[in-house]
């Protein structure tokens, strides 16, 4: 169950229900599937980040991070073939206020 007034911790085990849910389903390779799904139970968009779905010569990319900041903390999940069963960890948040080292891509949709 989403806990709104919870810390990360609290969240986490809705967070990877979630994310093993999408991972078990047809869209598991699509950042988008996992921002809606875990928009769908109760995160915040605005305070999500994705890494792409595909390399930068198009291929299918062999791991797929997403995050939600909460409170200072991440909550990230990763999955992919180079990964093995879905992750979901709670991690402090970046100094600069974001979750995930490097390019992500927008959530405009």
């Amino acid at each position: 169950m989403f806990v709104a007034d919870g810390t990360a911790q609290d969240n986490l085990p809705l967070f990877a229900q979630v994310v093993t849910s999408v991972w078990s389903g047809p869209d598991n390779a699509s950042g988008r599937a996992y921002i809606d799904a875990l928009t769908a139970v109760g995160f915040d968009k605005t305070a999500m980040q994705v890494t792409n779905d595909t390399s930068t010569v198009g291929n299918r990319a062999e791991s797929l991070m997403f995050s939600v900041l909460w409170q200072g903390e991440c909550l990230v999940g990763q999955v992919g073939p180079a990964t093995g069963d879905p992750v979901a960890v709670v991690v402090p948040a970046l100094a600069e206020g974001g979750c995930l080292i490097g390019t992500t891509r927008s959530i405009d949709w």
